[in-house]
C-alpha cells in the first residue's frame, strides 16, 4: 500500500523553489555539505564538472569546436574547485598563529574594508562586498593578514550573506578565545542587480555582535571606526 503523503513529504514545485531562492533563506549557519563531500579528489571533481559543464554548453547550443570555447569546460571546472569554491574544502582553512598581547592593548582592533567575492547559493552568481571586523583581545592577538584570510575562506563557497557573516564571527571567536567580536558585511548581490528585479543600486548589510560589542558604546565606537575615512 502506497504511504500517505504528508505536507512535509511533498517536494516543493518549481515556483515554490524559485520563491524560496529569491527570499535568500539560509538553511543554517553551517554550509550544507553531504557526508561524502570530500571522497573525490580535486582532480576527480574537476574532470566530472568539466564533463557536465560541457553538456550544459551543448544544451545551450554553443559550438564547442570553436577555438574560444573548446577549453571553457575545463577552465570553469578548475575555477570552481581551485578558486571560487575552494573554501568548501577544510584543508584550505587558514591556520591562524596567535601571539601574546605583549603591549597589553585592551582596546578594540578593527580591520575594515576587506574586499571579498563570493557566490549566491541560489543562483551561483557573484556577491561582491566588503567585510569589517573588530575584536578585543582576551590575551592573544592574530596577524592582520589572517583576518583577511578567514574572510576569504568563508566567502569562497556558495553563500548567503547572513551565514557568511556568522561564519566569520564564530571562527574568530573560537580562534581568538574571546566573545568580544564584531563583524559587519556590506555587499552587492548580482542575483538582484543582474537578474530578477534588476536593481543596480541597492546593497545588503548584515552584522554580528557578541560580548562587549553588544554594549551600545562599544558598538557605536566600532561603527564609527568602519564609517570613518
Amino acid at each position: 500500500m502506497k504511504p500517505k503523503e504528508t505536507l512535509s513529504s511533498i517536494p516543493p514545485n518549481d515556483s515554490e523553489l524559485q520563491e524560496l531562492g529569491d527570499e535568500h533563506i539560509a538553511s543554517s549557519s553551517e554550509t550544507p555539505l553531504r557526508p561524502d563531500a570530500f571522497e573525490l579528489s580535486d582532480q576527480q571533481k574537476i574532470t566530472r564538472i568539466a564533463h557536465h559543464f560541457r553538456e550544459i554548453m551543448e544544451i545551450l547550443g554553443l559550438d564547442l569546436n570553436d577555438d574560444s570555447l573548446q577549453g571553457t569546460p575545463k577552465r570553469v571546472a578548475k575555477m570552481y574547485v581551485q578558486e571560487i569554491f575552494s573554501g568548501l574544502n577544510p584543508e584550505n582553512k587558514p591556520h591562524a598563529k596567535l601571539f601574546d598581547n605583549k603591549f597589553k592593548y585592551s582596546e578594540m582592533l578593527v580591520e575594515k574594508d576587506i574586499t571579498f567575492y563570493s557566490n549566491c547559493e541560489h543562483h551561483f552568481v557573484p556577491i561582491i562586498g566588503k567585510a569589517h571586523v573588530g575584536y578585543i583581545s582576551s590575551g592573544k592577538v592574530i596577524g592582520l593578514s589572517k583576518i583577511n584570510r578567514v574572510v576569504q575562506y568563508y566567502a569562497k563557497r556558495p553563500q548567503v550573506q547572513e551565514r557568511l557573516t556568522m561564519q566569520i564571527a564564530e571562527d574568530l571567536k573560537k580562534t581568538l578565545n574571546t566573545e568580544n567580536v564584531g563583524v559587519v558585511v556590506d555587499a552587492t548581490h548580482l542575483c538582484v542587480s543582474s537578474r530578477g528585479v534588476g536593481d543596480t543600486n541597492s546593497t545588503t548589510g548584515t552584522a554580528y555582535f557578541s560580548g562587549k560589542f553588544k554594549e551600545p558604546n562599544t558598538r557605536a565606537e566600532f561603527l564609527n571606526f568602519i564609517n570613518s575615512q
